[in-house]
């Protein structure tokens, strides 16, 4: 598979994999409180599974804009962080943070990949890849993907997914919501090539909309200097 396309799946709506070898060391951030969200449910232990469901399906619909910090770590074990920021339908940046030079860009019709060290950037339409349901304007899980298992406990309702129609094959999917209030808290994705990479998010604002400047894709002929 195509190393770019490759950390791309691992990240789901979200992206890295490809045994993750080009993530780099970061220290991990400040550990948060994330704000409280207004209008949001508790699940209580043992969630029927459709009524899990149908509360997933309302989290993603509810939410139009969103902006937080994350942190990844690949099969490697090795970690980055930086700032996610989506504006449905469509469009989703994630930045790393240095020492990484990663970007990831989609501009509601395309993604890019972009490397800043290496200068080069590849571009894929959105329905190739696993974001396409999840920055479509209205979701439906049972519609959109196949759900393959639902499981909770005191803490979390894990909601497991499979996406057959993105480039390269079949990705599996956990979506790892908070009991507390039902939101996406982690994600973990196997690629097509069965390498794991795990996204937790931090610092969820659901309220605040992102500067749409963030979602235009350069061209690959302008690149920042390198400082």
């Amino acid at each position: 598979m195509n190393r770019g396309l490759g950390y791309f799946l691992a990240f789901l709506l979200f992206v890295m994999s490809s045994g993750a070898s080009q993530a780099q060391k970061a220290s991990a951030p400040e550990k948060k409180t994330p704000p409280k969200q207004e209008n949001s449910k508790a699940a209580p232990e043992g969630l029927d599974p459709q009524i899990a469901i149908q509360m997933a399906d309302d989290y993603f619909n509810a939410a139009k804009f969103m902006t937080a910090d994350f942190v990844q770590v690949g099969v490697d074990g090795r970690r980055a962080e930086g700032k996610l920021y989506v504006s449905k339908p469509g469009k989703l940046r994630f930045e790393y943070a240095q020492p990484a030079t990663m970007e990831i860009i989609a501009d509601g019709v395309s993604v890019a990949i972009r490397d800043r060290k290496l200068q080069t950037q590849q571009i894929y339409f959105i329905g190739q890849t696993p974001l396409k349901f999840l920055l479509q304007e209205h979701l439906k899980l049972k519609r959109d993907v196949k759900i393959t298992n639902v499981s909770s406990n005191t803490n979390s309702t894990i909601i497991t997914l499979e996406d057959t129609a993105t480039f390269g094959g079949t990705s599996k999917i956990k979506l790892a919501f908070d009991n507390k209030n039902f939101s996406l808290k982690q994600w973990e994705v196997t690629d097509p090539q069965g390498y794991q990479t795990l996204v937790t998010l931090h610092n969820i604002d659901l309220k605040s909309v992102p500067d749409n400047g963030l979602f235009r894709i350069p061209s690959n002929e302008i690149w920042p200097s390198q400082n």
